[in-house]
C-alpha cells in the first residue's frame, strides 16, 4: 500500500491512498488543477484514481470534489447527511457517482471502514483503509484529520495501523496567546474543534504497535502551530513512554501545506 497527502491545512486537504496503480482520494479540498498537478508530482495518473471519500462537508475538504469527479468520471462516497450538504453546491453528477456510505465500502481494491470523529460539521468521519498483501497479510492505513477529542471509535479504528495520517492542528499556548478572536479560539479548542499537539500524542501512545512504521502529522494551523513545534512536542511525549523503546522504527513527518508529501510506500514484511 502507499499514501501521500496532496495538501494539508485550512487552505485545503486531500490525501491519496492506494496499491499498485489503483487509488482512492480521501477528501478533495483543492482545485481540479491543483489536484491533477499534485498527483502528477507523485507520478500518479488521474486515470489511476477510482473514487473520492468525503470526511465532512467543510470547504477545505470538498472545494474541488465536484470538478474532479466530473473530470475523472469517478464516484464520490459520503454519508447521507453529508450528501444533503453537498448536493446544493457540488454541481451536476450522474446518479451512479453519488454513493451513500454507512459503515464501510470498497473502492480501488481497498476495504474502507468509516468511523465518526467529533467536529462542528453536519457529520465527520475518519477511515481505516485495509488491503491484502501478498507476503504480509493485511495492511492498514488510518486517517483522522478533524476532531476536537479522541473518541473510543478512533481508538478502535486507528490502533495497530501500519501508517497514520492524523491531525496535529495547534499548540495550546500559541492558540490562546494568538490573534484569533475569542469565539474562534473556543471553537478550535473545544470538543468539536481540532486536536492540539499533546492530545494527539496521547492518542498515539495507544495506537502505535509493532507494525506501525509511518505517521504523518496533518492539518497544522498556519498561525497556531509550526512543524517544528508539533514534531518536538509529540516526540517528547513519545520518548518519555515505553513506545519509543518498543517501536524504534516509527518515523514521524509533517504534511506540507500546499505541495504533496512524498509518496510513502509501506514495505511488505
Amino acid at each position: 500500500m502507499h499514501l501521500a497527502t496532496l495538501a494539508s491545512g485550512s487552505s485545503g486537504n486531500a490525501i491519496v491512498v492506494g496499491q499498485e496503480k489503483r487509488n482512492l482520494l480521501v477528501d478533495c479540498g483543492i482545485s481540479l488543477k491543483a489536484t491533477l498537478h499534485n498527483l502528477s508530482m507523485l507520478d500518479i495518473s488521474p486515470m489511476e484514481v477510482e473514487g473520492i471519500f468525503i470526511t465532512h462537508e467543510h470547504s477545505d475538504h470538498v472545494k474541488g470534489v465536484g470538478a474532479v469527479a466530473r473530470k475523472l468520471k469517478i464516484p464520490i462516497y459520503a454519508s447521507a447527511k453529508i450528501w444533503d450538504e453537498l448536493n446544493p453546491t457540488i454541481g451536476k453528477l450522474k446518479d451512479e457517482q453519488r454513493v451513500v456510505v454507512k459503515d464501510s465500502f470498497t473502492c480501488a481494491g481497498l476495504q474502507v471502514q468509516v468511523f465518526p470523529t467529533s467536529h462542528d460539521s453536519k457529520e465527520s468521519f475518519g477511515v481505516r483503509i485495509e488491503a491484502e498483501q501478498a507476503t504480509c497479510g493485511r495492511q492498514a492505513i488510518g486517517i483522522a484529520t478533524d476532531t476536537g477529542i479522541i473518541t473510543e471509535d478512533m481508538h478502535r479504528a486507528l490502533k495497530g495501523c501500519d501508517a497514520l495520517v492524523v491531525e496535529a492542528n495547534h499548540d495550546q499556548e500559541m492558540l490562546w496567546q494568538g490573534s484569533y478572536p475569542w469565539y474562534l479560539k473556543k471553537r478550535i479548542s473545544g470538543n468539536f474543534g481540532h486536536l492540539e499537539n499533546s492530545q494527539l500524542a496521547e492518542g498515539l501512545l495507544q495506537w502505535i504497535e509493532g507494525n506501525t512504521k509511518r505517521i504523518v502529522l496533518s492539518h497544522l494551523s498556519e498561525e497556531n502551530n509550526t512543524p517544528e513545534l508539533a514534531l518536538s512536542t509529540i516526540l517528547r511525549i513519545l520518548k518519555e513512554s515505553r513506545i519509543a523503546k518498543e517501536n524504534p522504527d516509527v518515523r514521524l513527518r509533517v504534511a506540507p501545506r500546499y505541495t504533496p508529501h512524498e509518496l510513502i510506500v509501506l514495505e511488505e514484511y
